[in-house]
């Protein structure tokens, strides 16, 4: 046993499942963690002048915790309680490692290792050795020197959105320093398809839409999102529009109890025991045929005569094509691919033209598919049609995950780095940039596969566990000679992803504890200034470093004085004048210590059909309708006699997890008990003879788990969901060679049993 964790009580399976999201039981668990001895701590850190740490929709800043950028109160989410209670865990003592060996340590569950507690001194795993052992500063930076000045295509970084501006700034100006292009991101695994899709439509690869902008909004057609559990502060927006005589369009093959009702703790009178109407109509599409459904809409407003085309010839080009693919494809075939009736696509369609400023808003159901890019097209093309881009209250709006994800693409961190961009770089670095191609993060898995990496590191995220097929990313990784895992807590990768000589795991405060300034940047272009803090990690075994001081002190060491001066980046302050000069749309980031004016981005939000494109307009781009056809049971390693189901699988978070990191097993919400379930539609699996409860096993292209547990829900026929990352264990995706995002929403497997 590795550490005496106390497993979640095991819910009742008899009970009924919710019917709505949100209400008592978030309540219940904001008293559970903040009226317990611990609690005064954790409300100090809900106060801090910081951004949330949970989504990219999250409040904090200098208008106080708990208020947005609008300054409204009562702000703050379950899920910002969540990963705050997470970092203000006790330390993990140094005899800890010591005592157990990384066999041990593999057989943690992503929640056990999440509360083993918050790291608290720097470990090293050496080749051959079966235990971490810590290690000092000085020889962690003799290991950095010698491992960073292998040759620049064999070196390469990872981050997610947990870490700041000013760190992610560092990062990329390191690696691109070096001669690296190697700059992978979490935001490849989800979000690529929004960014590669729009910037080529619009000229900007971010939402369009201000939080003020979409308070004015009477229509938003939400896809592929699941906001009650991942973005619950969204919900209270579509609460007020639903209030103010709104509509809300959600396109989900899962009926979210949360996305058909919700009860926000924002407004305990009006809501929070009855709860508020959340969708006027709830489309379930066949997964992967987002195209198709669009496609439909758009047909039905041609054939209603309400295409606005004076709009189109003014402000877009590409538009006739796309009015002529829409025209002759046929009803039959929109139908057939999407299985949503031609009544419900001109339902739709009658609502967004009856609207007067509509906005689409997405999450990874679109982007996570093989036709990601496409999905963005058909999305942003209806849009444009319907003269619902470039005007107040209306546009695209892709909804981030992480916190600060979006800021570590303004930042550079991107093999798709913008030209202005490098410009700016190649001036302050007096040279110019390597022209070579970065790895993505699928590309960087596949390159170290090949042996083709030497030395990485990751700020924040979890490289191992984030993709699919975890035979190979471990296998990848375990090709790799040293790797630096920059965290505040132990993830799987800490013990899964292990370099085949030196890994290393830095402990970095969070953002609440920084000893300095920092910013973040939330999915709608807002920046907000982090104030400095404290850790509550006062011990002698703790020994703590900030991102920007490791980053700045190995650049220095590789680099020395010229024409940076590295060291003097230790002071965020210096950071966020480099930012102002180089990063377009941040000149503000100049003044905002002086002035504390948080800011929204310039040359972002579109009031006016004005584009930052070459012609000024948006681009407009045939979608073609997928081909979703499903294999059969002799594509998987099986004998032909198995009786089984073949479904697309769409892999997804439980209602309480971030990302990778679980932090309750079940999922009351969906009636999921604990982590090795499936939810399946009835008639799926007594199609196979199948029952609700039954254990099964449940084949993929790269494995198959066992011993899973149907649950029946509200899913369309042909479609499952399982949670990742356990399930990527099994799962082998296609990728969109666009943006190389893997299709996590639309995978094949066989449920059957043995």
């Amino acid at each position: 046993m590795v550490r005496d964790i106390k497993p979640d009580p095991q819910p009742n399976t008899d009970s009924p499942k919710p019917t709505m999201g949100g209400g008592m039981p978030i309540v219940g668990y904001w008293a559970e963690k903040t009226l317990t001895p611990e609690g005064l701590l954790l409300w100090k850190t809900l106060f801090h002048k910081s951004a949330c740490l949970s989504c990219a929709w999250g409040t904090g800043g200098q208008k106080g915790g708990f208020k947005n950028e609008d300054g409204e109160t009562l702000q703050r989410c379950a899920k910002s309680v969540e990963a705050i209670a997470a970092e203000l865990q006790e330390p993990v003592r140094q005899h800890f490692f010591a005592q157990h060996s990384i066999d041990d340590l593999k057989q943690l569950t992503s929640q056990e290792a999440d509360k083993l507690g918050r790291l608290s001194f720097p470990v090293i795993l050496r080749e051959g050795k079966s235990h971490y052992e810590r290690i000092s500063w000085s020889e962690i930076y003799r290991i950095a020197e010698a491992s960073f000045r292998k040759k620049s295509e064999r070196i390469a970084s990872y981050s997610s959105g947990r870490s700041s501006n000013e760190a992610a700034y560092l990062l990329q100006l390191m690696i691109r320093a070096m001669g690296s292009n190697n700059l992978a991101d979490c935001s490849d695994l989800c979000h690529a398809a929004s960014t590669v899709g729009l910037k080529e439509m619009f000229g900007s690869g971010t939402s369009m839409v201000s939080l003020e902008n979409l308070k004015q909004s009477d229509c938003i057609v939400l896809i592929g999102s699941n906001a009650p559990a991942n973005h619950p502060r969204l919900m209270n927006e579509l609460i007020q529009l639903r209030e103010r005589g709104g509509k809300v369009i959600v396109v989900n093959p899962v009926v979210e109890v949360g996305l058909v009702k919700f009860a926000s703790p924002a407004y305990p009178i009006k809501s929070l025991f009855t709860g508020s109407d959340i969708s006027s109509l709830y489309l379930q599409p066949v997964p992967g045929s987002d195209v198709a459904l669009f496609v439909g809409i758009q047909k039905s407003l041609i054939e209603r005569g309400t295409v606005q085309y004076s709009y189109l010839q003014k402000y877009t080009q590409g538009w006739e094509a796309v009015i002529e693919h829409a025209q002759s494809t046929s009803w039959e075939n929109i139908v057939q691919v999407c299985g949503i009736s031609r009544d419900l696509i001109e339902q739709a369609a009658q609502m967004i033209w009856e609207s007067d400023k509509v906005v689409f808003a997405w999450a990874m159901g679109v982007t996570q598919q093989e036709n990601g890019v496409d999905n963005i097209f058909s999305i942003a093309n209806t849009a444009l049609l319907t003269g619902n881009a470039g005007k107040v209250g209306s546009g695209t709006m892709p909804i981030r995950g992480h916190s600060n994800v979006q800021g570590f693409g303004s930042m550079g961190v991107t093999i798709r780095l913008k030209e202005e961009i490098r410009v700016a770089l190649e001036k302050l670095l007096k040279r110019p940039l390597s022209r070579v191609p970065g790895y993505d993060t699928r590309a960087l898995i596949e390159a170290a596969d090949q042996g083709k990496i030497d030395t990485l590191i990751c700020l924040g995220g979890n490289l191992y566990a984030a993709n699919p097929n975890l035979a190979q990313a471990s296998r990848a990784l375990s090709q790799i000679e040293t790797i630096f895992y920059i965290s505040t807590k132990p993830n799987l990768g800490h013990f899964h992803g292990l370099a085949k000589g030196n890994t290393i795991i830095i402990p970095v405060y969070a953002r609440f504890e920084n000893p300095h300034k920092t910013t973040t940047e939330s999915g709608n272009n807002f920046v907000r200034l982090n104030d400095e803090g404290e850790t509550h990690l006062w011990d002698q075994d703790v020994d703590l470093i900030s991102e920007v001081e490791f980053l700045t002190e190995i650049a220095h060491r590789i680099h020395g004085d010229s024409p940076v001066n590295w060291r003097k980046l230790q002071d965020t302050k210096y950071i966020r004048q480099l930012i102002a000069q180089t990063i377009p749309g941040f000149e503000k980031m100049a003044t905002i210590d002086e002035t504390k004016e948080e800011f929204t981005i310039t040359g972002r939000i579109f009031h006016k059909p004005e584009f930052p494109t070459k012609s000024g307009k948006a681009s407009m781009f045939v979608t073609p309708l997928p081909n979703l056809t499903l294999p059969s049971i002799g594509d998987f390693d099986v004998p032909e006699s198995t009786k089984g189901v073949i479904v697309a699988l769409g892999t997804g978070r439980s209602y309480s997890q971030h990302n990778t990191v679980v932090y309750k097993a079940a999922d009351k919400f969906r009636g999921m008990p604990h982590r090795n379930c499936i939810l399946m539609n009835k008639s799926d699996a007594e199609s196979a003879g199948l029952s609700e409860h039954q254990r099964v096993t449940v084949q993929g292209h790269a494995g198959k788990m066992e011993n899973v547990e149907i649950i029946y829900g509200s899913i369309r026929e042909g479609a499952a969901l399982m949670f990742y990352p356990e399930v990527n264990a099994i799962v082998h995706t296609k990728v969109d060679s666009r943006c190389g995002t893997p299709a996590f929403k639309r995978i094949p497997i066989l449920v059957y049993t043995t």
